[in-house]
Formats: structure tokens, sequence, C-alpha cells
């Protein structure tokens, strides 16, 4: 048994004693008097009313009761000690389920009726048992709301997490399908010409799986940094243990740019404004908002050039991503390209659209807001 709860029943067996105290001295003190005492002994079962709500409810109920009797003189005073059962009684409307209130309070109610209706004589029982009842029922009042609004708060709680929840799984679905999606349709371009070309140009064979090698391996490590990453937050995990390699940033452009030329579709990657160091929010969702962007043009355009604009503005980075192919109808197919986009910059809350060209092909442009410090600070990525 804990201390807390060596304290708690020792409080429950002192509320008896002290209870025998003011029984001995009722007839040497006033009502009121005597329901203070009784109020004040009520505190011993504060440990009991944590552990054992109901039990202290009886407890300071019979004590209320023998007081009554025994209190001297016939003033409304004597049944002040009842004030001690309508807080405990609150207490346990608010922890208690509901059937069970139910009934304490039906049998607080009655008990408290029959001795105040027992023990005054005339008009004064009437008036009495009025205010008890009132007493009562705005006990009851208080702890129905105090219920109501922790349950309340329990709820917001949950749809907090919920939300919160549903929201990493997002970001966790938007970052595997940005790796992956990329990665597996380089590979899928390289195996293709390694096929066609094995056996009359074995040199741009070797150069293919290579390129299919080097692909796998920055895959295989990039999910593995994602895994590492969920495996932090359980509590037995090795802290120490960090991922194999930093998170993608904009300065990987140039090193996406030859990875996806060797897929057969040059980069032209133009930079603008003042390079300089980003949040790493917005320098990971701008690298995957180009990466999917160069993605669906090695898979869906049909050309073998696209252009990638990035510009760092005193306010905002944008990124835009144009090609002159035949408009990629299926990044706005079934796919999760174009979804996982719109759902970075929103969560960045930025500016986004994608769609073809006048002229032919298909542009995607993103322009996120960049904090004040940020944005005025130097220093070169």
């Amino acid at each position: 048994m804990t201390k807390t709860r060596l304290m708690a029943w020792g409080g429950g067996l002192l509320y008896p004693v002290t209870l025998l105290l003011l029984v001995g001295l009722a007839p040497r003190a006033s009502g009121t008097l005597l329901a203070m005492g009784a109020l004040l002994a009520s505190g011993l079962l504060v440990g009991v009313l944590r552990h054992r709500p109901l039990l202290a409810l009886a407890m300071t109920l019979v004590g209320s009761i023998v007081l009554v009797p025994v209190s001297l003189g016939q003033s409304p005073g004597r049944f002040a000690p009842f004030l001690a059962v309508d807080l405990v009684l609150c207490l346990v409307v608010v922890a208690r389920s509901r059937r069970v209130a139910t009934v304490a309070v039906a049998v607080c109610a009655t008990l408290q009726l029959v001795t105040v209706d027992g023990f005054t004589d005339g008009p004064d029982g009437l008036f009495v048992g009025l205010i008890a009842l009132l007493v009562t029922a705005t006990a009851c009042m208080i702890g129905l709301l105090i219920r109501e609004r922790r349950e309340h708060t329990v709820a917001l709680r949950s749809q907090e997490v919920a939300k919160a929840v549903t929201a990493e799984r997002l970001r966790i679905a938007r970052e595997l399908h940005d790796m992956v999606a990329h990665s597996v349709g380089i590979i899928a371009i390289q195996a293709g010409v390694g096929s066609r070309v094995i056996e009359t140009q074995p040199t741009e064979a070797r150069k293919a799986l290579r390129a299919i090698e080097t692909t796998s391996r920055e895959t295989l490590s990039g999910l593995r940094r994602t895994l590492v990453a969920l495996r932090q937050t359980e509590p037995h995990t090795d802290s120490s243990q960090a991922p194999l390699a930093p998170a993608p940033g904009l300065a990987d452009i140039e090193r996406l740019a030859v990875a996806t030329a060797d897929a057969g579709v040059r980069v032209d990657v133009r930079w603008a404004g003042e390079r300089r160091r980003l949040p790493a929010d917005i320098d990971l969702s701008a690298y995957r908002i180009v990466q999917e962007a160069v993605t669906n043009v090695v898979r869906h355009a049909d050309t073998g050039h696209c252009r990638v604009s990035i510009d760092y503005g005193a306010q905002e980075l944008s990124v835009e991503v144009l090609d002159d192919g035949r408009g990629t109808p299926g990044a706005q197919g079934s796919g999760f390209g174009i979804t996982g986009m719109r759902e970075r910059v929103s969560l960045l809350h930025g500016r986004f659209s994608a769609g073809p060209r006048p002229g032919g092909g298909f542009q995607v442009t993103a322009r996120l807001p960049l904090p004040e410090p940020v944005a005025s600070r130097a220093g070169v990525r």
C-alpha cells in the first residue's frame, strides 16, 4: 500500500473519531458551531473521496444524520452538516456514472428530507426541507456542469490527437510517394534502356545499371531515414541512432538534375535571387515539389527537356517547373503527385498552381512565403 493510500485511509479512520468528539461536545455547543465542526471534519475524507467516493459519501451522510439529534437547540443551523454531504455528492456526480450518480442523489435527498421532517416542529420543516432540496439540486447541477466540461475537454483533446495522427499519416504518405515515385520512375526507364542496348551497346547498359544501383541505394537510404525518424518516437528507442543522411533540400537540385538526365530528360536549372539558408520545412517541401514535378515530366510528358526556375525573393520562395511535352495528362489522373504538392504548399500557407500551358506542355508553380527573420538573413547555402 502506498503512502498516499495510507494517509487516505488514516483520514477515513479519524473521521468517526472526530464525530464522536463532536457528539460529546454537542450539549455545550450551538448547532452552527457543531455544523462548522462537521464541515471541517469532512476534510479528513479527501483521500477516501479520491479512491472511494461512494464510501466517503456514505460516511458524511451517516455522520451528518448522527449529529442532527444531538445538536443544541432547534434552529435550522443544526442541519448545516448536510452541506458536507452535498459537497461530496457534487464530486460523486462528477466522477461516477450517471446511473450511480442518480441513485446517490435520490438516497441523499430522501434521507435529508426524512431527517429534517423528523427533527423539525411546526411550519419550519417545510421551509428547511425546501432549502435542503435546493442545495442538493444546486450541488447536482454544479457536478453536471463540471462533468460535461470535462467530457467536452476530453472530446476536444481526442479530436486534436486524431487530427495530428491524420496529418502525420498524410505527411509520411507524401514523403514516401515523392521519394519512391521519382526513384522507381528513374529505375524503370534505366532498366528499359539497359534491356534494349545490353547486347548492342554494353557500355550504355553498364551505365544504366550503375544509375539503377545509385538510385536504389539513395532510395533505400531515404526509406531507412524515414523509418528511423518514426521509431525515434517510441519510448524504448535508442535516441543516439541518427538518420543515415540529412533530409534533402534545394542544395540537392543539381544532383536531381543529373539523375534525371541519365533517365533521358535534361533539366535546365535556373536560379534567381540571393541563395540563402531556408527553414527546414520550406527547404524540404520545395525540393519535393521540384522532384515530383520532374518525375511527372519523365513519366508522362514524352519530352527530353524541362526547365526548373527557383527564385529567392524577399518575402517568398518561387519554384516553377515547365516543359514542352504533351501536357502530362497522367499527372492529373488518379495519382497523388499533384495532390501531394498542393498539400505541401497549403501547409506552408503558400500558393500553388498546376496545369497545361497554352502553347503546349505543362507548368507547375509554387510560391512559399518566407518568415521575416529568415528572409532578411544573409549567408549563402
